[in-house]
This record gives structure tokens, C-alpha cells and sequence, in this order.
């Protein structure tokens, strides 16, 4: 019974090997890739930004359509912008009615200051014929009444100046918020790239912080990886990367790691990795160089899946497969 059993044994063990072996080949990314590589999937994405109002209001037009490429800067919609003119024409007009308010208290003011030195010169007079005795203490009185009264009524005036001055001031405050909300009707893109949605169409009422638009940078493209902490430890901000995308496989792209995480996390479910017995992980950011970009804006889309490469140690050459490769056109 025992000289029939091992050989049995034998084949099951054997069996176990070989299958094991071929589950081993046969898991994703794994492959004869030097051990200064570090290899991981992922997915293109890029920096999206969403074009929103700062005020409520009603859209006017807009500019542009989906897929359409845009410089930074550039106009994509504008909002209704009749209210405001009304606004602002109308705090002009107080402007107006403060600046003409200053003139008559500075006329005034004139006019004080001219009484003012008339009734100090009849005190003085009063006062000189007085102490010679040709003038009674009423009339000193009266005089010097009449010297207090110019000075109140001078002090009286320059206050009115102040007043008209934090008019002007403040008429100038409602122009610049007023035009300050008719610029930000015109709305902008901060970002050069492509126009990937249009939230919003002409005629709509928007809500302050509506979004109208999104618009894909095309010049912050990156691809976000997990590696296993043996790997994680070598990759320093700045290290050399490159990208093989499933859509182009004949081309190396070159990139550049951005972002190492500090902590180590769970591999999520839906990235595949290159060795399923490593559950702690640590994320990636893989960018494509912002000027290589900009010679192919044109060809950028998200989304689409493929590879990364990191080389952990510097000192290493790539291997041959990853030598750059560009499109020629």
C-alpha cells in the first residue's frame, strides 16, 4: 500500500508546483523587469477646472463649445449684465451729486473763514477802544460773541467738507463693487486646456457659485500608482518615470514622480498591482512634463489606461524597452 501511495503523493505535489507557478505568471504586471524598476497600472487623469459665477444672474452667451481648446484668460461665457449697468449708472450719479456737495462746503468754508477774520478784528478793536475807555463792556461782550459764533460756524463748515469727502469716498466704494461684479460677469478660464463641459446654457438663472463650464488643463497630466512599500522606499519626489499607454504601446513618454503619499494604505480594489501579496501601499503620482505636453495638447485625453514605470535607483540605466519614444508629427 505505501510503495503505491507515493508515487500518487509525488504527482499531486508536483501538480500543485506547476499550478502555482503558472497562477504566478499569469498575475497581472508581473514580469522580468529589474528590481531598480518599479512598475505599477493606472489611468491618465489631468487637473480639472470648473468655471463657476461669483454672483447670481442670468446667462447671457457663451463663447465656446465642448472640446474646444482655450488659452488661459480666455472669454467663455459672459452673464446679464443690464441690473448692474443701471447699479453702477446710478452710484455715478451720487458720485457726481457728493463731488458738487464738497464744492458748496468749501465755498462755504471760504465764506466762514472771511467772517471769521472780520469778527476777530472788530474784538480787537472793540477791545482796544475799551481799555481807553471809549467803548462800553457790552459792546466787548457783543463783539466777542460774535467772534466765538464765526469760529463755530467756520468749524460747523469744515465738518460738512469731511462729510462730503467720505460721500465721494464712499460712492467710489459702490463704482468699484459694482464694477467689480460687472468684470466678474465675464467669465474666464484661468487655465489653458481643453473645454470638456458646458454646465450651463444661455438664458438660465444661475446661483452665486453656479457652475458653467469645466475645463480639462491639458498641461497637469499625471497617472496615480501604488507600489509596495520595498519599492515605496526607494522613490523619492523628482526620481525618473515613464509611461506606456495601452492605446500607444509603440511610445515611452517621459515623466517625472510628483507626489509620494507618507502613509501607507490598503490597495484599493479596482488598480491592479504587481504582486497581490502586498496589501499595504503607498500612492503615486506619476507627471507627464508640462512642456512636453503643450507640443501635444491636442492628442491629450483622460482616462485612458497603462503603465508606469519608476526607476528606483539612479545609478541604473533603463532597460532598452523603456528608451523614449515619441510621435514624430
Amino acid at each position: 500500500m505505501a510503495s503505491r501511495r507515493a508515487p500518487n503523493l509525488f504527482l499531486v505535489v508536483l501538480i500543485v508546483a506547476l499550478f502555482g507557478a503558472a497562477a504566478w505568471y499569469l498575475i497581472p504586471g508581473q514580469s522580468d523587469w529589474p528590481e531598480h524598476i518599479g512598475v505599477g497600472n493606472g489611468r491618465i487623469e489631468a487637473t480639472e477646472v470648473d468655471i463657476a459665477t461669483r454672483i447670481p444672474g442670468r446667462l447671457a452667451s457663451f463663447e465656446v463649445r465642448e472640446g474646444d481648446m482655450v488659452e488661459a484668460g480666455a472669454l467663455l461665457a459672459t452673464m446679464d449684465t443690464e441690473e448692474l449697468q443701471a447699479s453702477l449708472a446710478a452710484a455715478q450719479a451720487n458720485l457726481h451729486q457728493a463731488e458738487q456737495g464738497r464744492k458748496l462746503a468749501e465755498a462755504t468754508v471760504a465764506q466762514r473763514e472771511s467772517e471769521r477774520r472780520y469778527a476777530r478784528a472788530e474784538l480787537a478793536r472793540i477791545q482796544s477802544l475799551a481799555d481807553r475807555g471809549h467803548a462800553s463792556q457790552e459792546q466787548r461782550d457783543r463783539a466777542r460773541t460774535a467772534a466765538e459764533t464765526a469760529e463755530a460756524a467756520l468749524q460747523a463748515a469744515r465738518a460738512q467738507v469731511a462729510s462730503a469727502d467720505a460721500g465721494i469716498e464712499a460712492a467710489n466704494a459702490s463704482i468699484r463693487r459694482i464694477q467689480t461684479n460687472i468684470n466678474d460677469s465675464r467669465l474666464t478660464t484661468p487655465v489653458g486646456g481643453r473645454v470638456l463641459y458646458r454646465l450651463a446654457e444661455p438664458g438660465e438663472v444661475l446661483p452665486a457659485g453656479g457652475k458653467v463650464a469645466t475645463v480639462l488643463d491639458v498641461t497637469d497630466v499625471y497617472m496615480t500608482i501604488f507600489l509596495p512599500t520595498a519599492q515605496a522606499g526607494k522613490v523619492r519626489v523628482g526620481s525618473e518615470a515613464r509611461i506606456i499607454l495601452d492605446a500607444l504601446p509603440d511610445y515611452v513618454v517621459p515623466a517625472q514622480v510628483s507626489f509620494v503619499a507618507a502613509e501607507a494604505q490598503f490597495t484599493p480594489k479596482s488598480v491592479e498591482t504587481r504582486s497581490e501579496r502586498e496589501k499595504l501601499m503607498f500612492r503615486v503620482r506619476i507627471r507627464i512634463d508640462p512642456d512636453l505636453l503643450k507640443a501635444y495638447r491636442d492628442r491629450v485625453k483622460t482616462g485612458v489606461p497603462g503603465e508606469a514605470y519608476v526607476r528606483l535607483d539612479e545609478r541604473q540605466p533603463w532597460p532598452d524597452t523603456l528608451t523614449l519614444a515619441l510621435p514624430n508629427d
